[in-house]
């Protein structure tokens, strides 16, 4: 018998873990999915019949009741879940744009997004997210207090209909976010570029969860040669929705313009030294504290590569002292940082 603990069986295990693995998350979904509709079912029988026989409140009372006593493992039929239930249908009855889409994300994201947002574009938003991104609820609900929606609507600031192929430029824009929130990094006062890099490689499953849809980590302080020069890219990553190299520049203060050559320089050292040959071409993003837009439109107009420029922000509270003398936070740039600079005095 010929020996079988060579590279082709390691490769041949490796597959089947996988296939494994995959089976395993489809089958939790499938059952997360059948639970929703279940649950969507009950409380639309509960609003269709209360309507027909005139029924009040407390048959939501009398059928978690009875429910708990048939099926006590399990722990779905409490009165206040059966409420639930019984919302959730009347919340989305007339939305059918929303209804396949909530019967794939897990009950207690849609519990939270029922709880926490109003409106139905931004419950959509939060929705398609939790599915395509795939959130925990931790992070649903950091996501939700950060107003990632409204930091969504945000303007960007890009070059990717003019460098990129029509396509690729819509998709690289959704990839893109105007506004980066870093406030899990628990950063209170101003810190170097290096340490705020040091902080994000740290906790990269969280910075990787805030970048967006397909981001896989490739590496920090990423070395490029050309000559006798040493050149090395902040944050190194590769989308895989995208096909291409994402290359982040991490910037504490205000955009300057010689950021953007900076970057588009390294871009070409990527495109030529590091893309593979059915990647697409590689895009940088360069994170700073603040930035101008009409500075960046005129820094991005030379630059022949694919470039985006966003905001970052560490925390938004605020010291108590300064609360109620400050103006409302549509009018204040962030982080705010000698103000938080403050609070630890």
């Amino acid at each position: 018998m010929k020996n079988i603990t060579g590279k082709e069986y390691v490769i041949f295990l490796n597959e089947i873990k996988s296939r494994i693995v995959t089976a395993r998350i489809q089958a939790i979904r499938s059952v997360s999915k059948e639970l929703i509709l279940l649950y969507w079912d009950i409380g639309k029988t509960i609003a269709e019949r209360q309507k027909k026989y005139k029924w009040g409140d407390a048959i939501v009372e009398l059928l978690a009741r009875d429910l708990k006593a048939v099926f006590p493992e399990s722990p779905g039929f409490s009165e206040r879940n059966v409420w639930n239930m019984r919302r959730f249908y009347e919340e989305y009855k007339d939305k059918p744009f929303l209804q396949q889409a909530v019967a794939e994300i897990p009950w207690g994201h849609n519990l939270l997004i029922m709880e926490k947002v109003d409106g139905d574009k931004e419950r959509e938003y939060y929705i398609r997210s939790s599915r395509d991104m795939g959130w925990s609820r931790n992070v649903l609900l950091n996501q939700i207090k950060a107003g990632a929606y409204k930091l969504s609507l945000r303007q960007k600031t890009h070059n990717f209909p003019n460098v990129l192929p029509v396509y690729l430029a819509e998709q690289a824009d959704e990839a893109v976010r105007s506004v980066y929130n870093l406030d899990f990094l628990g950063i209170t006062k101003e810190v170097l570029e290096r340490e705020l890099e040091k902080r994000l490689v740290d906790k990269i499953k969280r910075f990787m969860l805030e970048l967006g849809k397909g981001f896989s980590f490739i590496g920090n302080q990423y070395r490029l040669v050309l000559g006798n020069n040493e050149y090395f890219v902040d944050l190194l990553f590769f989308n895989r929705i995208l096909k291409c190299l994402v290359a982040i520049e991490l910037k504490t203060g205000k955009f300057e313009p010689e950021y953007a050559g900076k970057m588009d320089f390294y871009l070409h050292l990527l495109d030529e030294q590091t893309r593979l040959k059915d990647e697409n071409p590689p895009i940088g993003i360069i994170l700073c504290a603040d930035k101008d837009d009409i500075v960046v439109e005129y820094a991005l107009r030379s630059v022949k590569k694919p470039l985006g420029v966003a905001e970052y922000y560490i925390t938004k509270k605020l010291p108590k002292e300064f609360k109620g003398k400050l103006p409302d936070a549509q009018s204040l740039k962030t982080p705010i940082l000698r103000e938080l600079k403050s609070e630890k005095g």
